[in-house]
């Protein structure tokens, strides 16, 4: 599984232990940025991880801000994202399993290192249920169609 993944200044060290952690699993990723903690605006990060996740060169994205709330907005607002903002390996495992999400967002200022693994791991290892959830995620594709 090829990943991208991004970040703002605030998420900076946070995706790289997630790079680490990644590299250390054996899994490909790649990085969009930002590469220090000089101040960054991370509609523009969320922007390059949505377009490599959209372009099917990646199969998902994890993008990484203070909150992760500003990541999540911002990726949301792009057609065929589904972005889920995650703080524990369950709500993750369900992103995947009932939503089909293909961004994890995640907030550094609320979260560390070991956990973001954790979420990482399951959010990765979690594949898409389909059945009553492809009904339900059909419907809310019909709105962002319209």
């Amino acid at each position: 599984m090829k990943v991208a993944l991004g970040s703002d200044h605030a998420g900076y060290l946070l995706k790289e232990s997630i790079i680490g952690y990644l590299h250390t699993s054996k899994r490909s990723c790649e990085d969009f940025g930002v590469f220090n903690e000089d101040s960054a605006d991370y509609p523009d990060i969320a922007a390059l991880v949505v377009g490599a996740v959209l372009s099917g060169e990646y199969e998902c994205g994890i993008l990484i801000c203070g909150t992760g709330i500003g990541m999540s907005i911002a990726a949301n607002k792009h057609k065929k994202i589904r972005a889920a903002l995650c703080g524990e390996a369950y709500s993750a495992h369900c992103a995947r399993k009932h939503n089909d999400a293909n961004i994890l967002t995640m907030g550094s200022r609320v979260i560390g290192p070991g956990l973001a693994a954790e979420i990482v791991e399951a959010f990765l290892t979690t594949s898409f249920e389909g059945g009553r959830h492809k009904r339900r995620l059909d419907k809310i594709i019909e709105v962002e169609n319209k």
